[in-house]
């Protein structure tokens, strides 16, 4: 990896638009697919993403859009998807061109439904993809931040620490600060994790809980966390690390959250259905619940998991949600 590396980012929503902002802060030209027609002629006539982070204009000769993803996974040597966990399936069975040979990256926030696996194991497993030749992209960080370019952090993981080095070179700016880790499955499931914690915390709201109980919610979820990845990756990880707890911190209590938002209208007595369609917008963590609930299911020894459980219940067996949290609170400390 070196000047000539050429950069890609596949999925058009609001991380998708902000890295791409940051990488254009950076490089001449970065590759953009793109599923929609109209989005993509929106962004070259209008230089604006019309639907996600609409504030952020680009210098459309820096972009190479395309609605085909084989010529922008051709064209790239990195390809960074930002494509939510329900359609990155269908999505990859459009790829007919090589990618064993490039770097890629996930800032996707959730297990891929039809494999059962983390973004980055399902590239290894699928596409032949080397482990030193992935990475991910943890926060804490949200998309609106970025486009207010109001400071924030990433973290980049990847087995190659040359690799993760590269990579946050050309996302870090004035206004983007970049660490680097080799936990890669650590931050990959702590990404998707953090997702089911916040629509806690906005069911929890909703219900009409306040800042004390927010705060024993928030402290009970990073020990479930730690437990998770634990369970799922044994390795010396400080969970009070950024990408864990600071990703999680945001998540559970920004304004910005999706996640918190659509917990919030389920504990004000919307259906998961009718939250999702006034949201207009995906909630990783709905999937990312049925995910970590199977995982653990699948596991001979379970790990305690009070809050994902109650998530789970509460989205997918359609359990009152104040009955749940008044059982979960006798769960917590």
């Amino acid at each position: 990896m070196n000047e000539t590396t050429k950069y890609a980012v596949f999925g058009s929503g609001s991380w998708a638009t902000a890295i791409v902002k940051m990488l254009c802060e950076n490089l001449d030209q970065v590759g953009w697919y793109m599923r929609s027609v109209y989005t993509k002629e929106h962004i070259l006539k209008e230089q604006h993403n019309p639907s996600y982070l609409s504030s952020v204009e680009f210098h459309t000769e820096q972009l190479k859009l395309s609605n085909d993803i084989n010529e922008i996974a051709d064209w790239a040597d990195v390809l960074i998807f930002v494509i939510p966990s329900a359609f990155m399936h269908s999505e990859l069975e459009k790829l007919k061109v090589d990618i064993s040979q490039k770097v890629v990256v996930s800032a996707v926030k959730g297990i891929i439904p039809e494999s059962g696996l983390l973004v980055g194991e399902h590239f290894h497993d699928h596409y032949n993809i080397p482990f030193e030749h992935i990475g991910v992209i943890a926060g804490p960080c949200h998309a609106e931040e970025v486009a207010l370019e109001r400071l924030s952090y990433l973290t980049i993981s990847c087995a190659d620490p040359v690799k993760a080095q590269a990579i946050a070179n050309v996302l870090a700016s004035d206004y983007i600060k970049t660490k680097i880790s080799d936990d890669i499955i650590g931050t990959e499931y702590a990404v998707m994790l953090k997702n089911i914690y916040a629509i806690a915390a906005g069911i929890a709201h909703g219900l009409g809980y306040g800042d004390n109980f927010q705060s024993v919610l928030m402290s009970n979820a990073i020990r479930e966390m730690k437990r998770f990845i634990k369970k799922m990756h044994k390795m010396k990880r400080n969970i009070n690390n950024s990408a864990y707890l600071g990703d999680l911190l945001v998540t559970g209590y920004s304004v910005f959250s999706r996640n918190r938002m659509f917990g919030n209208m389920i504990g004000k007595g919307y259906t998961v259905k009718s939250a999702q369609m006034e949201m207009n917008m995906v909630a990783e963590g709905y999937y990312a619940a049925k995910s970590a609930y199977l995982l653990n299911e699948k596991n001979m020894k379970k790990t305690r998991l009070p809050i994902i459980n109650a998530v789970y219940s509460i989205l997918y067996e359609n359990k009152n949600p104040k009955k749940v949290f008044n059982k979960l609170t006798e769960k917590l400390d």
